[in-house]
This record gives C-alpha cells, structure tokens and sequence, in this order.
C-alpha cells in the first residue's frame, strides 16, 4: 500500500476554506473520534438487552464499521472534500444521490447537537440542581458556535484537547479493568467467569436488539474525513485515520465492553442508571472514580457538539458551492463559512426547545425520523466506493492511496450486512419506526434531489 507525503491543493469546492488544520488535529480526532458519547451513553441499553453478548454484537458492527470506514477513506484520499459522502456519491451515482444523502446528515448532525447538549445539560444540573437545563446548553451552544465561528483552528483545538482527555480515560478505565480481571488489583476480587455464564440472557432476540444498539454507537466517525479537506495534507490525513481505525475499534468499544460485563452484572440496575462506566468503576470502589466518569461523560457529548457543529456547518456549505443549497449558506469570510455554523446551532438549538414544547409529537417524530440516517449514509458510501473505484484504476490510478480490502468482495460483504441490519430493524417494534420514518426522509430528499437534477440538466 503506497504512502503518500505529497500535499495535495484544495478542490476548487473548498478553495475558500481556511486550512488551519494540522496533522495532530487529524491524528487525535481521529483517535478520539471513535471515542464519541454513544459509547459512553448509549451501551448500557444495549448489555441490559444483550448481556454479556453485547461484545459479539460489538465486534459484528465493529467489522462493518471498519469496511465502511476503508471505503470511504479509499474516496476521501482520492478526492478530498468538506462534503465527503456526499460528494462522492454526487460524482459515482449523481447530484440527487449527493442531494439526499447531505442533508440527511445534516439534519442528523444538527439534532444531535441539540441532543448532545441535553445530555451535558443533565450532568451540570446533576452537580447543580436548581439551574436551568435549557440556559446550560444555550451556554455550551454558545460556546462552541463561537469557536467555530472564529477560526477551523478552534474546532481543531477543542478536538485536540477533548479527544486526549477521553483517550487517556477510556485507556485507564481498561488498565483498572484489566488488572481487577487479572486479580492484582488492590483490595478487589477477580471475578473469575461468574458474570459470564449466561452468555445470551435474552436469546438471540436480546443479541438483536444489543446489536442495533452497536451500530448507531459508532456514529461520529465521517468526521476526519470531513476535517481532512480542511489541512495542509489531507490524504496523509485520511489514510492514517483509516489504517489505525481497526485496532481502535477493537481496543476501544469492543475492549471496553468486555471489561464492564466481566467486571459488572450484566442486569444490574447501576449500569442503565448510572452507565456502564461508572457502574464497573463503582464495582472495583475506587474512591470518586464514578464521579470522574461523568466528567469524562460531559466532555465526551461536548467533543460531540463541537465535533457535529463542525460536521454539519462544512457539509452544508460542500452542497451549496455544488449548487444544492440556499446561496446564502455558502458564505465565507475568514476562512470559514459562517452563516452555516450559525444555521446549523440555530437547528440545534431549535431541537432542544422542540424536547421541551413538543415532547410528545414532534420531538419524537424528529428523533424516529434521523434514527436511521447513518445506515443511510452506509449505503451512499459503499455503491459510490464501487462505482469510484473502477473509474479510479481505469483513469488516475495513483490516487489509490488507500485501497479497499479485497474489493469488491468485501464491499459486497458489507452492503449485505447493511441489509441484514434493515431486516432486523424492521422485525424491531421501536426500531421498525425509525425505519420507516428515515427512509420517508430519504425518499423525499431523493426526490428533491432528483427534480433539481432534471430542472438543472433542461437550463
């Protein structure tokens, strides 16, 4: 596999972006990226159903995470761009294709935002009960919608900082966990296999859900491709993101959840209530060792405001200069384009005051609506890699810099397990909405898309 060291000039679509990242910035945000708050949140739903199967439904979507990721760092080093997926699924399939899949992870990441901030807003008033929840995430929406109003610098900064503070926690968490495994922890009995017995709790159906839960925990992980449009070398960038993303993966979520069922009941009530983290912390009774989890926890949803704010602002501003998009939102000034981060925060922001005015229709409907944006976006990635990649060998073969495992086995492989996890959803009562509500979204979007497309070619 060849290395590349030669920077490459920005596209003509990002020419107007600053690139004030460097490659530290990438390095650790794609260390810590795959450390996002769906690990540290979302998990404990998926061991309840699960149990201690919950780290065969890890390393399942782990793999297919991991042929995703190498599919799209095979097109995001052949062709850097702030709009990534979904520029390349423009130039494979064709600008609807671009069109459905950019604001369908627009809207995604913008709601996340929103509730990425909720959830920082109900530790803070956890330690400070009495305040406002709804002030605590205009704060941190203010805070973040400012840096990245300011410079790419900043987003780079906080990531930075932000990703090393997780990566340092998460590997302490599995030296304690290792060592209290092992029996040399102080003061701490080994388990020994007592936790693991009852492999599969809830049958197959309880292996299901935990996988579903998996998939979407791994969601975050688009973003150094998009930040790598924006530094002095992006396919450096990129291909150092995704040839160490499989060790990552392992260590992290698949290493984590091994440790917390060995250590911890698996139906214990603490590791819903309290997170799986902080549940197997208090386990090994490590004196605050719970409370500083939560920290972690708070820095982890705000990693992932800052990093969505980012994601979500360079995706919108991509299809507006590919013409997809109010003209307005395409604004650049300072290297940044600014009226996109203001509008996605603003989107954001709407969506937290939806959780508080409309709880029971249209917040739910919006959440049932994104729930399965990302296996859309899988799929964007995997027929556009398909398509991409003859053309690459066929015409520019040198900007196969990194290269798909086993292509097109492999792809094929993954488009199935895409399928399978569809199946499985709609065999799912609460996942079988979300389903069917995102590909409604889709189908719109695609619609939209490809009515611009007709207007477009005529004029």
């Amino acid at each position: 596999m060849p290395r590349t060291t030669t920077q490459t000039p920005p596209t003509a679509e990002d020419a107007s972006l600053s690139h004030g990242l460097k490659q530290r910035h990438l390095s650790m945000i794609a260390l810590g990226g795959v450390i996002g708050a769906g690990l540290f949140v979302g998990s404990g739903a998926g061991i309840a159903a699960a149990g201690p199967s919950i780290v065969i439904a890890y390393a399942l979507s782990g793999v297919l995470v991991m042929l995703v990721m190498r599919m799209l760092g095979e097109m995001s080093a052949a062709y850097p761009s702030s709009g990534s997926f979904s520029a390349h699924a423009e130039r494979a399939i064709g600008p609807w294709a671009g069109f459905a899949a950019g604001w369908s992870f627009w809207v995604l990441l913008c709601t996340a935002v929103g509730l990425e901030g909720i959830g920082a807003a109900k530790i803070v008033t956890g330690w400070l009960p009495g305040t406002p929840e709804w002030a605590w995430v205009a704060l941190f929406m203010l805070l973040f919608c400012g840096a990245n109003l300011a410079a790419v610098k900043n987003f780079g900064e906080f990531e930075f900082w932000f990703a090393a503070l997780k990566v340092g926690a998460i590997t302490l968490f599995l030296v304690l966990g290792v060592l209290a495994i092992a029996g040399v922890l102080p003061d701490t009995d080994a388990p020994g296999t007592s936790h693991l017995s009852d492999f599969l709790p809830n049958g197959g159906e309880g292996l299901v859900i935990g996988l579903l839960a998996s998939v979407f925990a791994y969601g975050g992980l688009e973003t150094v491709t998009i930040a790598a449009a924006e530094s002095q070398d992006p396919v450096r960038g990129v291909a150092s993101a995704v040839r160490t993303a499989m060790w990552r993966i392992a260590l992290f979520y698949v290493g984590s959840m091994a440790v917390i069922v060995t250590l911890v009941p698996w139906d214990a009530k603490a590791v819903v209530e309290k997170g799986p983290y902080v549940a197997t912390l208090d386990e090994l009774g490590i004196p605050g060792a719970g409370q500083l989890m939560n920290v972690v926890v708070l820095v982890a949803l705000l990693s992932a405001m800052n990093a969505n704010i980012y994601g979500s602002s360079r995706i919108a501003y991509s299809l507006v200069e590919r013409g997809q998009g109010p003209r307005m939102l395409g604004r650049v000034s300072g290297g940044v384009p600014r009226v996109a981060v203001l509008a996605s925060c603003v989107f954001g922001f709407v969506c937290v005051l939806l959780s508080h005015w409309r709880p029971d229709d249209v917040f739910p409907w919006l959440l049932n609506m994104i729930g399965a944006v990302i296996l859309v976006v899988w799929i964007f990635i995997a027929v556009s890699q398909l398509r991409l990649r003859s053309r690459l060998e066929r015409e520019t073969p040198e900007k196969l810099a990194v290269r798909m495992w086993a292509f097109p086995v492999l792809t094929w492989v993954a488009l199935a397990g895409m399928a399978t996890i569809f199946v499985l959803m709609a065999r799912e009562p609460d996942t079988r909405v979300q389903l069917y509500s995102t590909g409604g979204m889709t189908a719109f979007l695609a619609a939209v898309g490809y009515a611009w497309q007709k207007t477009r070619a005529k004029s």
